[in-house]
């Protein structure tokens, strides 16, 4: 066994290929569903595999004899594949890998952990590089993702334990106590959301990102309903935030996809963004709000405008992010005609290659 340092999903998918050669009869269901088990059982702690594939992978009693020789060959102590992170003189004792050496209470408690791991990974891998099946798995991790809106000061107050003195509620109970003193009351300035806008690109060289994009407009747009607007845009300027309220995630995907005519095609990102300014902008909707355009910035129009009306929407919103999922990637350099034309004018440059990006996003969303 000479792989060493493969990553967690790799390595276990590995194993499945192992236990098929050992007689069992694994399917690409059964495997998937390994992976989703080890990922809640810890896919670092090979207790947690042990059962993860036991009860996933076998499907009669002669499978569970094939299952557990194949385990230990494949994970023995000496020349076995080693976890990312895992010191290499790590030793696993016998009594580990086998049954009896798992309590009921002990095991469900290594599984209730584990089914993180596996999804911590896929949290982190490149979207693009994902295959079908991967991505379906993704698709149920976004309801994970946690939307704190941005927030601004209201011009109208409430009560509050501490602050300036609310002289009406402090008089009116006095009154009611026919004029007896009684505590004071205060006030402070109540908080009201920002409004979210998102301009997704969905022009070719955005289609491996482009799905799960509008599957994070959909969770914020139903985490903070009513201030979140999301256009897409390429070639031109598509409004999908109705598609969007759908409830169901893939049928607000599927709406919003036979809206957008240009989904796949060329990259105007200056005239789209003109035409939102112009159209929707100008008329309040970009007006305080924190607007995110996700891109990666290539321009087949003149940089120079995309650069003039990146200009123009930040003097209107509160903040301008851009996220780009060549961000988080080694090497990447914002050297592109059209994101090194709008840059001097973004607020935040930030990665969107992944879930986890996705995570950090909304974090400085948040704080914008």
């Amino acid at each position: 066994m000479a792989k060493t340092h493969l990553a967690p999903d790799e390595m276990l998918v590995a194993f499945t290929r192992t236990v098929r050669h050992a007689g069992v009869l694994v399917t690409a269901d059964r495997t998937q569903s390994f992976l989703r088990a080890a990922s809640l059982a810890n896919a670092g702690d090979r207790q947690g595999v042990f059962w993860a594939g036991r009860s996933t992978l076998c499907s009669s009693p002669e499978d569970l004899e094939r299952y557990d020789a194949a385990f230990r060959a494949w994970f023995s102590a000496e020349g076995a594949p080693r976890w990312l992170g895992e010191p290499a003189t790590r030793t696993v004792q016998r009594a580990s890998l086998v049954p009896e050496a798992t309590g009921g209470d002990e095991g469900e408690e290594q599984a209730v952990r584990a089914l993180a791991s596996a999804s911590e990974v896929l949290r982190h891998r490149d979207i693009a590089q994902l295959s079908e099946v991967e991505r379906r798995s993704l698709a149920t991790l976004f309801e994970g993702l946690r939307v704190d809106p941005p927030r601004r000061r209201s011009p109208r107050r409430g009560p509050s334990n501490r602050g300036e003195i609310d002289p009406r509620r402090t008089l009116r109970e006095q009154l009611q106590r026919a004029g007896e003193p009684g505590p004071l009351r205060y006030r402070r300035p109540r908080t009201k959301a920002r409004r979210i806008v998102m301009l997704v690109d969905v022009s070719g060289s955005m289609e491996p990102y482009a799905d799960s994009l509008l599957r994070l407009g959909h969770r914020i747009s139903h985490a903070v309903p009513g201030r979140v607007e999301v256009f897409t845009i390429g070639t031109r300027l598509t409004r999908v935030t109705t598609a969007l309220r759908l409830r169901d995630p893939d049928e607000a995907l599927k709406a919003a996809g036979q809206s957008i005519p240009d989904w796949s095609g060329g990259t105007r990102l200056g005239e789209s963004i003109r035409a939102f300014i112009v159209r929707w902008g100008q008329r309040g909707m970009a007006r305080g709000s924190v607007v995110v355009i996700a891109s990666d910035g290539w321009e087949r129009g003149d940089p120079r405008l995309l650069g003039e009306q990146v200009a123009r929407l930040q003097r209107l919103a509160h903040a301008v992010v851009w996220m780009n999922p060549h961000r988080g990637k080694a090497g990447y350099e914002p050297v592109q005609g059209g994101i090194a034309a709008a840059l001097p004018y973004v607020d935040q440059l930030v990665a969107g290659h992944s879930l986890a990006s996705f995570a950090e996003l909304l974090k400085v969303v948040a704080r914008a």
